[in-house]
């Protein structure tokens, strides 16, 4: 058993002193190519999907955007704007949620707090909470509802901010 433990660890060691397995590397992507001479990311992520579970994923996402950006020498400057079903998945409201979506909708207030605390600048559509019934006094308190995120859109992307869809 000792011998077979050993033959192992050999053959991985060799593999990766010869470039076969190559661990070190794969641990080292970047975005330098993107990124040359870039000092600030600028990005909107429009948020437009009504799946707690997907939502949770793609704050997730950002996050570790953000992240990346930082670790890269580039700082971020970041907005999402909840547009469309998705102000229904942003509010203190949730008493309807079925039990196992409870879960879902505390990952989703704390990835909202965490972001809002990495400087996130975080948007809801005041259109969409009077179309989706969504009282915006239920907002969640880190996001500011604004008149019309549309709006919000055209006025980043004309800043030169990139405008990143989320469905």
């Amino acid at each position: 058993m000792v011998i077979k433990r050993y033959v192992v660890v050999v053959i991985a060691t060799l593999m990766v002193a010869l470039g076969i397995v190559d661990g070190a590397r794969a641990a080292q992507h970047d975005d330098r190519d993107a990124l040359k001479g870039i000092r600030t990311g600028k990005a909107i992520f429009d948020v437009n999907t009504g799946e707690p579970d997907k939502l949770v994923l793609y704050l997730d996402v950002i996050k570790e955007t953000i992240q990346g950006l930082r670790k890269q020498k580039v700082r971020p400057d970041v907005i999402i704007a909840f547009r469309g079903v998705s102000v229904r998945l942003i509010t203190t409201s949730q008493e309807d949620a079925e039990q196992g979506k409870r879960e879902v909708f505390e990952k989703i207030r704390k990835l909202i707090a965490e972001l809002k605390a990495l400087g996130v600048k975080l948007e809801a559509c005041s259109i969409a909470t009077r179309l989706f019934e969504v009282e915006n006094n239920t907002v969640l308190p880190e996001i500011k509802v604004v008149g019309n995120t549309f709006i919000s859109l055209i006025g980043y992307q004309s800043m030169g901010y990139a405008v990143i869809p989320i469905m």
